[in-house]
Order: structure tokens, then C-alpha cells, then sequence
């Protein structure tokens, strides 16, 4: 018996065609011996004793409506089934088959093995050679289903000789000079191929398993695809014909199937015979089917998409499909359909390692790998499936750490480490959270679980069984487990994880940390997810996914010349020559199928938009060369070109309101101190001190590797302080070597900061050319009289009006003392700059701050020395009288000099300071307006220009 073959053109109808000929199959099949039997007992509906294998269970839903919309009246139907399916109720082959996992990690292992391989492939670590692996295998797989049937035996096992002359049969193939030359790359694949080829191959078993199947088969087969049988198919279907009757049903592409409008526009559609105008295809066929949307923006695009795909359910719409070509614009498209409370039912499926469960997986990798990278870290921390466990913390503390808030403490957290400049690193981050009694105890169990991870002396020598279990034990340990298990991707991700250690149990291979995590980020990424669809009015799927399927309406996304075709991304392996060189499927032959699939959507369905950005990046973006074709043989024949529009998207009237300049009014949010750095913030903008010091509202510190000038001035505080304290205690004359001191006190101090952050070398050089000269300005100025007193010290002084007051307070870098020469001691206040003297000179003339007025209206605030004869009841602290005189001190060179420079009319300047205070702080008790009204130098860095929304008033 021969394989009885019907091709059926493309249409909307196909099912029913496909419907009509498998009755008629019947009929002929159930034709009785008795020429004289009445016609019903010829119409039998009882096709029970037929089995149909149909590419997906969408399609045995499709043939099953045209069944019954042939027959109109009850049937028994076939057995429909697909492949995999029937494939999967056999029983289990005697050996169990590899699964994809370990076969990859299996030949990971041996190329890791030759340098020479990461030497070819430039390779600079081992992991990088985890992707050739899987491309390898991909290839392996590839030529397993062309040449299986040609390698096996009698018994279909494996047979050397068959498989040599496999290879030799492939080469005579290729032309002669080709012949003498193949390439490397093919030479390894076929050696691997062969050496990977086993028994415990899953497409052997899937083989095996199709031909003892066709070698039983009692009933008679209807074999139903969209494209022809494939290698492997063909050899099952030969075998199964020679027992039983085959009907093969498919899609016809000769040329007299499709319309002639269609084969003038792509003339590689078909095959290339000649067509008899009698059979020509009597299908009336309009390009006017297929409207065209030229975009300008991923955005528009998706708006475009999201309006047509609504307008469409209103109109009754109950079958649409989108074709994601572009899957940027697609999930764009998704976001925007649901957020109009349409849900998408996606066919294609996401990677794994999109969902948030993936992310948080990814997280703790990364984390382990920086050795708690503060952003990391508290990435990880941020995670959902991470929960807040503060069971090591004291009994007694029990009941308060589950009223604790995860949000409230990972912010406490974030402050400290940014606040300390903590970049990474599990014991600067718990040397950090010192202070912390309920985040330290979480953390440090996160870094306990993190240092068994990685740093454990097992860690080097695990399987993927021993990472697996690891894997998952840290995962319950830090509570994970359940809330993963809750989440659908997350519950997947567990199940992927569980898979691999069943998997792979038996390869004792070992592995390090970086390759498991490289192992399960390409699993992740190979891995679909897919969500219970429950509505399925709107579809999306890829365009091969469409085959053999009809809707109401299709809107294609990515019709441009890089997304239609698609083009596989050829890498070393996978270059067309090196397929055609191994008898796989071409580029060209790809592309073709594409075609087809693109050639079968339009005839099958009446309303088709195909939309395209025409600018990417501000540089022209071609629509597909499909279209272009289309379009010039419409232009040959002197027809309307594919219609280009773009539909209106809907338009809501929205009341006018004009953004005014904000002027808040907050008397009961008043400061209760000021400090320098405050009084400056509301003379430069009254809504930025409102926002900053009345709300509490301001920037996360930000994290650096690199230190900052802050930094460099921070530093040299606490050198000169500790200079000037040792001068004071060891009565050093103006002789000694105060120059040798400085710098040794300078280099202690910067070799520790140095053991942190080695980019502060450059500050520490700076700071040893300054140092001679600011030795001899300071030599200078005490023998001007000038005493040093106290560096670093807190003042305050209490500033009131008729029903109010406000403490002012800051940190005085320095005060100096003089005896004069009626006894009296005169107080000056110096303020370190890391600037220019002439910087300083400018700064002081046209008062840019009024920081050294500020100083001058408090009062230092010391503490006593403990005397063991001091009473107990006396003050804790002395209180100094405030500063007469006031300097900036210059720590940067000019023309190799240093020095201080000193406020004029101090005393006026600080009267008129104290005055402006008072007034605007009773301003601000009794409800003044704080309006924003800083200058351009101002906005510019402010960090609450996003709340005033300056520009937009």
C-alpha cells in the first residue's frame, strides 16, 4: 500500500476540506462487498476505529467543529491525538533516557578539559565554553533528526558502520571541490555527534518507540501537518503504510494552489512548474486584506496595536491573534491591553528568567558572587520571596521583631551602608549594622548561608546534585521556599531546580560556583513560562504558531525588515555553510517556511494589520521586503499599492489645570534647631528648606568606589585635628621638626584609608604638597599669638523673639585663642577649605554663605576634664563665649602659599545675620509662604526639583 497524499490549498476553510476528504476516506473504506446494501448501512458515523495525529490539541479541537459541521448530526469520532501524546502513553524504554541537562554539563566537562578548545574559541574562562556546549548539542540534535533512520539497524540500534557511512553519504552530496575541503567545524560536529549518539538519546527512544508503533498498527492512520513529514516522520510513516492504509493530508504550495496574485508578488512561494490555465486556483484573492501602519516609536506602535486590538472587541470580535514578531513591542502591547483590563493569552511564553522569581534567584547569585556587593545585597534583601527572619535575636525580643515592617528595616539598612560609604563586603556590612539589634541578626544569617554556599572547602567539589541540594536547603533555611512556592514562576523555578538534581544525579562530575550559576542561567533562559489562559479572545503567538488556524482579526507587530523574516543569529557552528554542509536546514530553506507561514496568514484570514516602526534611533528602518515585493507587483500592474493608515486613538477631554508656583504654608512643621547648612538651604530657596528640613525629605546617599572632595575635606579635619591636639599636649616649639610630624600623622591616617579605598592615593599626594606650606602659616599664625583651643567642637546658642525661639547649632572645625594685652582672651573661629586662598577672598566679598557669621552667634560647647575632686553636681559640659573674629583657612596652593583668610565687619555681619534669622523664623511660626524661588545655580543640583516641578510653571 502507498501513502495516499492530498494537498489541500489554503483558505479559511481548510478544516473543512480536510473534514470533507477524511469522510469521504470513510465512506470509500466502509463501501460494502453487497452492491445492493441500503445507502445507510454505506454512512456509518463511527470513526472510532481511525486514528488521527494532528500537529497541537488546538487542531484536534478545529477538525473535531468540522466534523460536525460536515456531518450535521451525531458521530463517534476518531482518536485524535498528537505525537508526543501517543508517544507518551508507551511504555518505558528498558533504559532510562539522558536528560538534555546532563548531556550538556557531560560535554561541558570534557572541553573544559583542552586548552586548546579556550585558546581556538577565545575563551577566558572555562564558563565561556558552556554556550559552545549547548550549541553543540543544539547541532547534535539537529542532525539526529535527518540521519537517525540511516544509522540504525535492523533491531533500530545503533550501528558504527551505518553511521561512517552516513558521513561518507553526506559528503558525496556536496559538490567535489567542497568535497576536499570541509570545514573544521563540520569535521567536529560530526565527530561529536557520533560520539554523543547512544542508546540513552531521547530521540532514539522517541524513534524506537514510532517504529515498534508502526510495526503494530492495527488501525488505519489520517496523518494531518502543515508541512511535510520530516526525516524521522517519513521513515514511521513508511513503516506504518506497509500494515495499514496512510492518509497524509498537508498544505498545497504547488503553484497552481495559490492565487496568481500571490505567486507575482513572491515568486519563490512555489515550486517552479508550469501552470495550465485550467488549473489555475479559481480563489479570488485582494492584497487589499492586508492593511499596513507605518510607526514612528516603540510607544506609538503599542498604542496603535492596543486601540485597533479594542476597537475589535467592541465591534464582536471573539478570535484575535497577534503575531509577536517583536517582542519588545509586544510585551509592551501586553502591558497596555491589561492595563485596559484585556488579558493577553500568550502562546509563545516567556523565559523563566524574566519572572520575578528568576530575579530574585539571579539576586542571590549575585550577591554571592560580589561577597555582598551593598547593592546586591540589598537587591537581594528587596526580593519578594525573601522574608524578614528574625528568629536568632533574644527570646525576650520575639514579640517586637514580628511587628517589624521588611520595608522599614531594609531602609534602616540602606541608610546605615550608605551613610558609611559600606560598598560591599559581609564584615564591613556587619561591622556597619553594629548599632542595628534586629537587622545585624538577619544579615548575618543571610551571610552564615552565603559563606556555606561559596566559601565552605566543599564548595569546589560538587556535583550538580550536591548544588542542587544546597540550592535548596538555603532556600527553606531563609524562608524562601514557601513563598517561592506560592508564586506560579516562582513554584517553577523550585520545579526546575528539583528536576535538574533528579537529572543529573548520576554525573559526579565536579563543578565551581561560577559554572553552576552560568549552568542554571541558560537553563532559565531555555525554560518557557507560560500562565493559565483563561481568556482567549485575544492570542498571541508566533507566526509559525498560526499555521492551520483561523481568525477573526490579526495584528502582526514587527513587520520590518529585522523582524520579518526572522534571522537566526549565526555564530561559529552555526553559519549556513557549515549546515549546508551537514545536510541541516538552510537559511534559505528557513526563510522559505517563513514565507508560507507569513503566505498561509493572509489567505486564511480576511483582516490582517502588519505594523513597523520606520525610525529606530533616528535612523530609517525598512519594512519588510515581503511588503516590498507586494507593493511593486501591485505597482507593475497598475493597482493601488497595500494601504498605509494609522488609526486615531481615542481622545478623553480632561479639565485644564495650570501647575502654579508652589508656596507652602507649614508654622507647625517649624525646626526646632538651624544649623549652618539649613540657614543656607533657606536662603537659597525657601520650598528647598521646607522640603529638606521641615518635611525631612532628601536623597539617599549614594554609594562610590572612588572617594569624593567631601571625603578628602573629612579627612583632613581629622589629621589637623589630631596635629594640633599633639602640639597642644607635647608643648612642641615653633622649631621642631612640625613638618616630619604632620606627614607622619598624615601618612598613618591615609594608609589606613588607603587599605579601603587605594583611589585616594591621588588625595594623598595632593595633601603632602600642601603640607610644608600650611606648617609654615600655622607657625605663623601662633606666633602672631594665636593659641590653638579646641578642633571639632559642638556649639549651639538659643536664639528668641517675642513668642518663639530656635537653637542654632553646628560643628566648629576650630577655635583659636589669644591673650590681649588687657587681659582679656579674644576667640576666633577658623573654617577648614579645601580651596584657594583667592577662592576664599571672592567668596567672603560677595558673602556667598554666611557660615562664618553663623559660627560667630554660637557658643562652643566642651566637656571638662575628669578630675577625680569634681563634684557630681556640677555641669557636664562649659559653655565658651562665642568667637570674635572669624577665618576660612585655605588648604589648596597658590603659588606655593597657604593661608587664612578673615570676615571684615564680623560683629556687623553677625548682627544683621541674627536679625534676618529671627525675622524669618517668626515669618515662618506664623505661616508665611515658603515659595520656590531658587536661581538656575541653585535648581541645578537641588534635589527636590522634582517636587516643586520648576519648568512647569
Amino acid at each position: 500500500m502507498a501513502i495516499i497524499t492530498r494537498l489541500i490549498p489554503v483558505s479559511a476553510q481548510f478544516w473543512n476540506h480536510v473534514a470533507c476528504e477524511f469522510i469521504q476516506a470513510r465512506r470509500q473504506a466502509q463501501m460494502p462487498v453487497d452492491l445492493f446494501a441500503s445507502l445507510e448501512a454505506t454512512q456509518s458515523n463511527d470513526f472510532s476505529d481511525v486514528r488521527v495525529v494532528v500537529p497541537t490539541f488546538e487542531h484536534a479541537h478545529l477538525l473535531l467543529r468540522a466534523l460536525s459541521q460536515e456531518l450535521d448530526g451525531h458521530f463517534i469520532p476518531p482518536r485524535i491525538q498528537t505525537m508526543f501524546a501517543w508517544l507518551g502513553m508507551q511504555a518505558p524504554h528498558s533504559v532510562a533516557a539522558t536528560a538534555n541537562s546532563e548531556r550538556l554539563m557531560r560535554l561541558y566537562s570534557e572541553l573544559r578539559q583542552h586548552a586548546w578548545l579556550k585558546k581556538l574559541f577565545g575563551a577566558k574562562r572555562n564558563t565561556d565554553l558552556l554556550p559552545l556546549a549547548q550549541t553543540l548539542l543544539t547541532l547534535s540534535d539537529e542532525l539526529t533528526q535527518i540521519w537517525l533512520p540511516k544509522v540504525l539497524d535492523s533491531r533500530y540500534k545503533i550501528h558504527a558502520e551505518n553511521m561512517r557511512d552516513t558521513w561518507h553519504e553526506a559528503l558525496a552530496q556536496l559538490p567535489l571541490p567542497v568535497h576536499e575541503i570541509v570545514s573544521d567545524e563540520t569535521q567536529l560536529v560530526w565527530a561529536l555527534w557520533q560520539g554523543q549518539l547512544d542508546q540513552h538519546d531521547k530521540t532514539v527512544q522517541e524513534f524506537q518507540h514510532m517504529m515498534r508503533l508502526a510495526q503494530n498498527a492495527s488501525t488505519e492512520l489520517f496523518w494531518i501537518a502543515p508541512t511535510l513529514p520530516n526525516a524521522l516522520e517519513e521513515a514511521f510513516l513508511t513503516m506504518y503504510q506497509q500494515r495499514k492504509q496512510v492518509h497524509l493530508y498537508s498544505i498545497d504550495w504547488q503553484a497552481a494552489a495559490v492565487p496568481e496574485a500571490m505567486r507575482l508578488a513572491w515568486h519563490d512561494l512555489c515550486s517552479s512548474e508550469v501552470i495550465d490555465a485550467k488549473s489555475m486556483s479559481p480563489v479570488t484573492f485582494d492584497w487589499q486584506r492586508l492593511r499596513l501602519c507605518e510607526l514612528h516609536s516603540l510607544e506609538q506602535e503599542a498604542e496603535q496595536a492596543a486601540q485597533m486590538i479594542v476597537q475589535w472587541l467592541q465591534a464582536g470580535k471573539q478570535k484575535i491573534a497577534v503575531i509577536a514578531q517583536d517582542r519588545v513591542v509586544s510585551r509592551r502591547l501586553r502591558a497596555l491591553l491589561e492595563r485596559a483590563n484585556v488579558i493577553v493569552a500568550d502562546e509563545t511564553g516567556w523565559k523563566l528568567s524574566t519572572t520575578r522569581a528568576a530575579a530574585a534567584l539571579a539576586a542571590w547569585f549575585e550577591m554571592l558572587a560580589t561577597r555582598a556587593d551593598t547593592i546586591a545585597l540589598l537587591d537581594f534583601l528587596k526580593s519578594p520571596f525573601l522574608p524578614c527572619q528574625l528568629e536568632s535575636i533574644d527570646s525576650a525580643d520575639l514579640a517586637l521583631s514580628e511587628s517589624v515592617d521588611k520595608a522599614d528595616l531594609i531602609m534602616e539598612i540602606e541608610l546605615a551602608l550608605r551613610r558609611n560609604n559600606v560598598v560591599g563586603g559581609w564584615d564591613a556590612v556587619l561591622s556597619t549594622l553594629e548599632r542595628q539589634p534586629q537587622a545585624r541578626p538577619w544579615v548575618a544569617t543571610i551571610a552564615r548561608l552565603a559563606h556555606s554556599y561559596v566559601s565552605s572547602a566543599s564548595a569546589a567539589r560538587r556535583s550538580l546534585k550536591d548544588w542542587t541540594a544546597i540550592s535548596l536547603q538555603s532556600f527553606d533555611e531563609l524562608g524562601m521556599q514557601d513563598l517561592l512556592q506560592q508564586d506560579v514562576a516562582g513554584a517553577q523555578v523550585l520545579q526546575m531546580l528539583q528536576t535538574l538534581g533528579s537529572d543529573c544525579h548520576s554525573l559526579d562530575t565536579h563543578f565551581s560556583f561560577s559554572e553552576w550559576r552560568a549552568f542554571i542561567n541558560l537553563q532559565m533562559e531555555a525554560t518557557p513560562f507560560k500562565l493559565e489562559q483563561v481568556d482567549q479572545r485575544v492570542v498571541m503567538l508566533p507566526l509559525n504558531g498560526a499555521r492551520l488556524r483561523h481568525f477573526d482579526a490579526v495584528y502582526l507587530i514587527g513587520g520590518d525588515a529585522k523582524h520579518l523574516p526572522s534571522k537566526a543569529q549565526e555564530t561559529l557552528f552555526f553559519t549556513n555553510a557549515v549546515r549546508r554542509e551537514c545536510g541541516l536546514v538552510t537559511r534559505e530553506e528557513r526563510q522559505l517556511q517563513q514565507q508560507r507561514d507569513f503566505a498561509e496568514l493572509i489567505l486564511s484570514n480576511t483582516e490582517v494589520v502588519l505594523s513597523w516602526q520606520s525610525q529606530i534611533n533616528g535612523e530609517l528602518n525598512a519594512v519588510s521586503p515581503w511588503i516590498e515585493q507586494v507593493n511593486l507587483s501591485l505597482a507593475r500592474q497598475n493597482l493601488a499599492m497595500l494601504s498605509n493608515d494609522i488609526l486615531p486613538l481615542s481622545e478623553h477631554r480632561l479639565r485644564t489645570q495650570i501647575n502654579l508656583q508652589p508656596k507652602p504654608s507649614a508654622a507647625a512643621l517649624m525646626p526646632t534647631t538651624l544649623s549652618a547648612s539649613g540657614l543656607s538651604s533657606l536662603i537659597a530657596c525657601p520650598y528647598q528648606f521646607f522640603a529638606g528640613r521641615m518635611l525631612k525629605l532628601a536623597a539617599i546617599d549614594e554609594l562610590s568606589d572612588m572617594p569624593e572632595k567631601r571625603d578628602y575635606g573629612d579627612w583632613l579635619h581629622a589629621i589637623l585635628k589630631f596635629y594640633h591636639d599633639q602640639l597642644k599636649k607635647d608643648q612642641l616649639a615653633l622649631t621642631a621638626d612640625r613638618v616630619g610630624l604632620l606627614q607622619a600623622i598624615s601618612d598613618t591616617w591615609f594608609n589606613r584609608v588607603l587599605k579601603h579605598s587605594p583611589a585616594a592615593l591621588g588625595y594623598s599626594v595632593r595633601w603632602r604638597k600642601v603640607i610644608p606650606a600650611y606648617v609654615e602659616w600655622a607657625n605663623q599664625h601662633e606666633a602672631d599669638g594665636w593659641q590653638f583651643a579646641f578642633g571639632e567642637v559642638w556649639a549651639e546658642a538659643q536664639l528668641q523673639w517675642d513668642d518663639g525661639q530656635i537653637k542654632l547649632r553646628g560643628r566648629v572645625d576650630r577655635i583659636d585663642e589669644r591673650q590681649l594685652e588687657n587681659g582679656e582672651v579674644e576667640r576666633a573661629v577658623l573654617d577648614y577649605k579645601t580651596k584657594t586662598k583667592s577662592s576664599l577672598k571672592t567668596r567672603l566679598k560677595y558673602f556667598d554663605d554666611h557660615q562664618l557669621a553663623f559660627y560667630g552667634l554660637l557658643q562652643p560647647v566642651i566637656e571638662p576634664t575628669t578630675d577625680e575632686d569634681t563634684s557630681t553636681d556640677e555641669l557636664t559640659t562649659l559653655l565658651l563665649d562665642a568667637p570674635d573674629t572669624a577665618s576660612y583657612v585655605a588648604l589648596e596652593l597658590e603659588r606655593e602659599k597657604t593661608g587664612a583668610v578673615e570676615a571684615q565687619e564680623y560683629k556687623v555681619w553677625k548682627f544683621e545675620l541674627e536679625q534676618a534669622i529671627r525675622n524669618n523664623m517668626q515669618a515662618i511660626q506664623h505661616g508665611a509662604a515658603l515659595p520656590a524661588q531658587g536661581v538656575e545655580s541653585v535648581c541645578q543640583y537641588c534635589d527636590v526639583r522634582g517636587l516643586c516641578r520648576k519648568g512647569a510653571w
